[in-house]
């Protein structure tokens, strides 16, 4: 056979191997519904550990708070923020932009380096799917064979009864999980309120949390595993980040090949057959329905099933466990350890950098934000040899404590103050204050037609909270 022939002959090879590998459709591209067995084994207690404190922590973080402030809140309608019990406003968004291109270069980073691990541990939506909807289905419906049968099984009483508990129950669920997404954006007082008043008193609210009940009922009662490989974006992009020194679940090819089904008291090693027995236990306990022994696949999300599922069938037969395992592609083609490369651990400081200026600027912010601008149109005035501007300020209290405050020029020097009320500014905690001021001096103090000039605001001690840099306008000398 010539070399072009077997090119070809490879092409079709991989491109049958692609099709075979997309477990959530037939050959006709009509999806096919994916019934996982429950796994068991190590990895699986590992992700049962962090699932319990992930869901602890999403239904545990609405209640806490921090010096009065919830911990979180995203509260877009009100234009209330929250990050860590520090308030944002929108003069402080630069801050979340930085925290946005920090978080996808910390995506990137780890997908170079950790493939996806956050898909399988960390990620929403394999948390709630797998770790608490799909964990109720087999309470409800039983294991693989059980849930098979159900559904081929005809519309009886039994099959009635064990669908409609399963899709009350994922209501039920879907509705808590809304309440306390819910939570998250308005606080958990409104929500409790809005529960006491009831729909007639609040019914857009109301509408919005049925909206979400049954969007969430959606994504994990029929939409499911195609979240995975369809909608979510992070699995198509997945592609251009991994190489052969990112690790990720692989199949060991070169232990595992040619697989041949187990025979007792067989030499394998003699006979030229892999460790692989070809039981095909790790794909029928991929939740997205691949055999992660086609290589890898965007399919994948590193769940680990496959590994626990591999390492008990090896446990059983005799053989080494890690047939399938985490590896990179380079350490399996060339039994190479694997290597922090360059690159790694350029984005790692990169990432270092960002979250510790990221860090700075929440912690730096300082408890007041002081502007002071001049009225559109306005220009100054002179009056008893004195140059006079009015400016309005807006006064933003980021803390939660009552300020009493008091606005001074610090230069140039000698200037006089006119307030529209009194000189004591009082600000509440959380609280914007907007008034008007007038500035003056004396004519020969203003050498040029536009003057710098630093404002600064100060708190009952005499400490200055903060400052703003203006100018000052006057009339325009020629210079001789």
């Amino acid at each position: 056979m010539s070399a072009e022939s077997n090119n070809i002959k490879s092409l079709e090879i991989e491109n049958e191997d692609f099709r075979n590998s997309v477990g959530t459709m037939d050959e006709t591209g009509k999806r096919k519904w994916i019934f996982p067995r429950k796994p068991k084994g190590k990895y699986t207690n590992y992700r049962n550990y962090t699932s319990y404190a992930l869901l602890a922590l999403f239904f545990g973080l609405p209640f806490i708070k921090i010096n009065n402030n919830p911990f979180f809140l995203f509260n877009v309608i009100d234009r209330k923020f929250f990050i860590i019990g520090q308030p944002f406003y929108l003069q402080d968004f630069f801050i979340l932009a930085l925290g946005a291109v920090t978080s996808v270069i910390f995506v990137m980073l780890f997908t170079v380096v950790f493939g996806r691990i956050f898909c399988g541990w960390l990620c929403p939506q394999t948390l709630f799917m797998e770790m608490v909807f799909r964990k109720i289905e087999y309470w409800i419906e039983g294991d693989r064979n059980k849930q098979m049968k159900l559904d081929r099984q005809e519309w009886d009483a039994e099959k009635i009864r064990k669908r409609l508990t399963k899709w009350a129950v994922f209501i039920l669920i879907s509705m808590v999980i809304s309440t306390f997404m819910f939570m998250y954006i308005v606080g958990y007082e409104q929500v409790f309120q809005i529960m006491i008043d009831g729909p007639a008193e609040h019914p857009l609210k109301f509408i919005t949390m049925i909206f979400f009940t049954m969007t969430f009922y959606f994504v994990f009662a029929w939409l499911r595993e195609q979240v995975c490989t369809l909608v979510c974006p992070y699995g198509r992009l997945q592609g251009v980040l991994i190489d052969k020194q990112t690790i990720n679940v692989y199949y060991d090819f070169k232990r595992g090949e040619g697989r041949s089904k187990w025979r007792n008291n067989e030499d394998r090693k003699t006979a030229g057959k892999g460790d692989c027995i070809d039981c095909n236990q790790c794909v029928v306990v991929c939740p997205t329905g691949i055999d992660i022994r086609n290589g890898q696949q965007l399919e994948c999300v590193n769940c680990t099933a496959c590994i626990d599922a591999c390492d008990e069938v090896m446990d059983k037969v005799g053989l080494p466990k890690g047939l399938i395992r985490y590896a990179t592609e380079s350490e399996i083609e060339n039994q190479e350890k694997f290597k922090f490369t360059s690159r790694m651990k350029a984005t790692t400081v990169i990432l270092v950098l960002l979250v510790g200026f990221l860090g700075f600027l929440m912690y730096d912010r300082g408890s007041m934000e002081a502007k002071f601008i001049k009225p559109a149109g306005s220009t100054f005035f002179i009056k008893d040899g004195k140059i006079t501007n009015t400016f309005i300020y807006t006064l933003l209290n980021k803390s939660n404590e009552k300020k009493t405050l008091t606005i001074k020029v610090i230069s140039p020097e000698d200037a006089e103050i006119t307030y529209f009320g009194s000189e004591k500014i009082i600000l509440k905690g959380d609280q914007i204050l907007k008034g008007n001021i007038n500035i003056s001096f004396p004519e020969d103090k203003i050498k040029f037609s536009k003057q710098n000039m630093v404002i600064g605001v100060f708190d009952e001690e005499g400490k200055m909270v903060d400052s703003f840099e203006t100018t000052f306008e006057g009339p325009f000398k020629l210079a001789l």
